[in-house]
């Protein structure tokens, strides 16, 4: 038992341990949660049910002749949820879905020719990580690799990006940045090797250059003058999934830490006052959407758990994003309110128009992502 004189002493040393450090106290409301609002609770209902659900095509009822990108987010996070969760029954069964795909499914493997296409080895790479098993490794590097090869019948513009250092599957669009930073930079993270996680730094430094604007935030391709929600969630996680892993010492570091950091004090102040951010973000009457809250939600995690944003200020707005967002889970474990997937369009009501599904794995992955920070 302490005494009286050396409780109190501890008391005041508690008390002044967080006055000289208040971002731990901010820390902690991103760690305690009510009953039933857990990432623990949240990230396992929805792992099962990504499980035990087949591969999906946009909400069409027949199957895709190709695996698409949402899936591919959606299998990611629940691997890096379900590692951070020490459910080794999860990963055993995502292991099996993707040794079935690699089977007696691999006519849906995506062929390694468009951004959208490539993202697909962010899922080997994940699980060679974990298991260090080789066949992963070989499944995975052609689409890390063949995103910098520069195709035999490609046009004068392609040739161009490749001869100045960038992909030649180049376009300009939001979207690009995670689907090409999340593989280069998974790439890194299973072989070490700098030249993947380098040249995605570089190709991050182009699209912010081209389309970030003063506020922060990006149009959805540089002749399309709106802020797209998911469009930004999409460069919001991508810039988070390179920094976790981007070297200290890369020159490109300050200037996408930059770029990141803008974007989220833009994102602060436009988060609404039940904790969503809009299908145009720049637009309060336009409707709360989750797969941009998740995605934003994701990078104020990570980026107050990582120190890049001053938890003081953020750590409240991560924590009311998440309790907002869940609130969209169904009792099936589906998302609601998710944008259907979106060309670019200069028509601002083409945006405000776009159908709100529920279940789409676009809303289901950003979730996840969120459950694998909150818990890391």
């Amino acid at each position: 038992m302490l005494s009286k004189m050396k409780l109190k002493l501890c008391i005041v040393l508690f008390i002044g341990l967080f006055q000289l450090n208040p971002g731990i106290a901010q820390k902690r409301l991103l760690k305690k949660w009510p009953s039933g609002n857990s990432p623990k609770e949240v990230g396992a209902k929805l792992t099962r049910h990504f499980i035990e659900t087949p591969h999906t095509n946009f909400g069409s009822p027949n199957p895709p002749g190709s695996l698409t990108y949402s899936e591919v987010c959606t299998w990611y996070g629940a691997l890096l949820f379900s590692e951070e969760n020490k459910d080794n029954g999860s990963i055993s069964l995502l292991e099996k879905r993707l040794v079935k795909l690699a089977t007696i499914e691999k006519k849906i493997i995506p062929r390694p020719n468009h951004v959208d296409n490539n993202v697909f080895g962010a899922i080997p790479f994940e699980m060679y990580r974990q298991t260090r098993k080789q066949d992963y490794l070989g499944l995975a590097l052609p689409f890390a690799d063949k995103q910098w090869e520069l195709p035999a019948n490609a046009n004068k513009e392609q040739q161009r990006l490749h001869d100045s250092g960038f992909s030649w599957q180049t376009r300009m669009w939001i979207d690009d940045m995670f689907m090409i930073t999340a593989v280069q930079a998974q790439a890194y993270r299973a072989t070490g090797d700098k030249k993947y996680i380098d040249r995605a730094a570089k190709e991050m430094v182009l699209y912010l250059d081209a389309i970030q604007q003063p506020n922060g935030l990006f149009y959805h391709a540089p002749d399309i003058p709106f802020f797209w929600g998911r469009g930004n969630g999409w460069m919001a996680a991508g810039m988070t999934e390179l920094l976790r892993s981007l070297p200290k010492d890369n020159p490109d570091r300050p200037r996408i830490l930059k770029g990141y950091q803008t974007m989220m004090k833009s994102l602060k102040n436009f988060q609404g006052a039940d904790g969503m951010w809009r299908q145009l973000v720049d637009d309060s009457n336009s409707w709360p959407e989750t797969s941009c809250t998740g995605m934003f939600t994701y990078a104020m995690i990570t980026g107050v758990k990582n120190g890049w944003l001053n938890a003081k200020e953020y750590a409240p707005v991560a924590r009311k994003g998440w309790l907002a967002l869940i609130t969209y889970i169904d009792a099936n474990g589906d998302v609601r309110e998710v944008c259907e997937g979106t060309n670019k369009k200069n028509d601002r009501q083409y945006y405000l128009d776009r159908r709100r599904i529920t279940g789409d794995m676009h809303g289901q992955a950003p979730v996840l992502w969120c459950a694998f920070a909150l818990l890391k």
